[in-house]
């Protein structure tokens, strides 16, 4: 299909674009990559009146580490975080679950803040942010701010994002030496969203599990920080008991939606398959 007629607005940086949000009223939407909003689009399930092109604004792309920190500039693809060093050196984690996102083609053009900012449950980066511990950072009409990535979710597209902000930047603290992760994605073909999916971050001591933080992704209305599940298994030296105990812990928070992938019961069960899977490959790696 043909989207809706629409005003098309390219501003030259950030500040313009924050005041091109705020005099354009409520009916204009942002566009980075393009590969969530414009379909919706096609389909006439989005018809905004403006749409304000980000994908140029300088200052927004791009890995680093500030200190203790790694930052992620909104703008950069998720090709280009898969060809990073310095996540392949702190969170490669992050390239794991990139590259299990749509297909190259996607890749090339997605981008790593449209992936954590429009609030799609079916999206793989929201549930490894929660699990990172991430901060997002915001600018609007009143400024900068800073926001949890656990908390900026409230419900199926919808955030903590305030109208006319605009998400620039993305901050995960490095993980401790030592640690394990892995991120573990049931799905019907290449290119789809996860039936259920599992993000795990942990460290060993002594042969237990000292910490941990499981994410899980497209089982609910919004990725999931599963914290019972995580501290079913600290203290332990995840032998089966406590893999099938976390795996219920999970469960007990997953509420998938019934559809093509599977009813709810299915999709739950493999929801706890996948984070026993995840479980185990992360903590094969921090031994």
């Amino acid at each position: 299909m043909i989207p809706a007629p629409f005003t098309y607005h390219r501003p030259s940086s950030v500040d313009d674009a924050v005041g091109l949000l705020a005099s354009l009223g409520e009916d204009v939407e942002i566009v980075a990559g393009g590969h969530s909003l414009i379909p919706m689009m096609k389909l006439r399930l989005a018809a905004p009146e403006h749409l304000v092109d980000i994908g140029g604004l300088p200052g927004m792309k791009g890995v680093s580490r500030e200190g203790d920190r790694i930052v992620i500039g909104a703008l950069t693809t998720q090709h280009e975080l898969i060809g990073s060093d310095e996540i392949a050196r702190s969170l490669p984690v992050l390239i794991e679950a990139a590259l299990l996102i749509a297909d190259p083609q996607i890749r090339y053009r997605g981008t790593v803040g449209g992936n954590v900012a429009n609030g799609d449950p079916g999206n793989d980066m929201p549930a490894l942010m929660m699990m990172l511990d991430a901060t997002y950072s915001l600018q609007g009409p009143n400024g900068a701010r800073e926001c949890q990535a656990n908390g900026f979710y409230q419900s199926a597209y919808f955030t903590s994002r305030e109208p006319g902000e605009i998400l620039t930047a993305i901050s995960i603290p490095v993980p401790p030496e030592g640690n394990g992760a892995a991120y573990e994605k049931l799905k019907r073909k290449v290119g789809d969203y996860a039936t259920a999916a599992a993000g795990v971050m942990l460290t060993m001591s002594g042969g237990t599990v000292a910490t941990c933080r499981i994410g899980l992704t497209n089982l609910g209305d919004t990725p999931l920080l599963a914290e019972d599940a995580a501290n079913a298994v600290i203290g332990t030296s995840l032998d089966a008991a406590s893999l099938d105990a976390a795996a219920r812990a999970a469960e007990a928070i997953m509420e998938p939606a019934a559809d093509s992938r599977g009813p709810v019961e299915y999709r739950k069960h493999v929801g706890g398959i996948m984070v026993k899977r995840a479980l185990a490959r992360a903590a094969e790696r921090a031994r």
